[in-house]
């Protein structure tokens, strides 16, 4: 663990509302879905996007609160089911996980000081960026070499804004495989093997779903 700031009571604080807002907007989008059983591509479309953030937003506290107080919640997000696509193998004896989470670099001065800061606790850890440990926070590319080689990417998604990032669109697929790869087999190009139609399981988190079923000026539009 980092010496590095952890969350305040706030921030838990604030982690567990959004939850219970999520919580709402997930019951809301089912119970906008119709009762007789008739097909509604828009509400079907609602009841996912409220998963993903309902998945995402039980994440971000359940981390914040192990981070804050050492405790955990007794909650945990179901998987999926396959892909109608799937081609995959019915009972896969191995899987891979791909995982792709943008962020976009809103405070490079915090991102900077952060990464500073790690470094004059470990000064081991500028190795990871290919920098003297003085100059870790003299360049974003650096910062960035210094904070995810520091941190797990959970973590970093967990905390963002303390590092000045931004999150934006994320993804996660259980791909399914036929047997385990060959220690170091994968590791020239490790996204090749990403087959939409091994899938079985994804979660997808983006703004995109709430822009297809509000208008972005919609007066109804919940808050996130």
């Amino acid at each position: 663990m980092s010496d590095a700031a952890q969350p305040t009571a706030a921030e838990v604080r604030a982690a567990v509302e959004a939850l219970k807002t999520a919580l709402d907007r997930h019951l809301d989008a089912i119970e906008r879905r119709p009762s007789d059983g008739s097909e509604d591509a828009e509400a079907d479309a609602g009841v996912y996007a409220a998963f993903n953030e309902l998945a995402a937003a039980g994440e971000a506290y359940d981390e914040l609160l192990y981070d804050a107080y050492d405790e955990v919640t007794p909650f945990e997000i179901p998987g999926s089911e396959p892909t109608a696509g799937y081609l995959g193998p019915d009972e896969p004896s191995a899987i891979s996980v791909f995982v792709r989470r943008d962020y976009t670099v809103t405070e490079p001065l915090r991102l900077l000081a952060q990464a500073q800061r790690i470094s004059d606790l470990d000064p081991d850890s500028a190795d990871v960026a290919g920098d003297e440990p003085q100059s870790a926070g003299s360049s974003v590319h650096a910062a960035l070499g210094v904070l995810f080689g520091e941190f797990e990417a959970d973590e970093i998604s967990s905390r963002h804004k303390e590092f000045g990032l931004e999150e934006g669109d994320s993804t996660l697929w259980v791909v399914a495989a036929e047997e385990p790869s060959e220690p170091g087999e994968w590791l020239s190009a490790p996204f090749d093997t990403a087959d939409a139609e091994r899938v079985l399981c994804r979660f997808d988190v983006s703004s995109v779903f709430d822009d297809d079923l509000y208008g972005p000026d919609d007066e109804d539009q919940p808050l996130r």
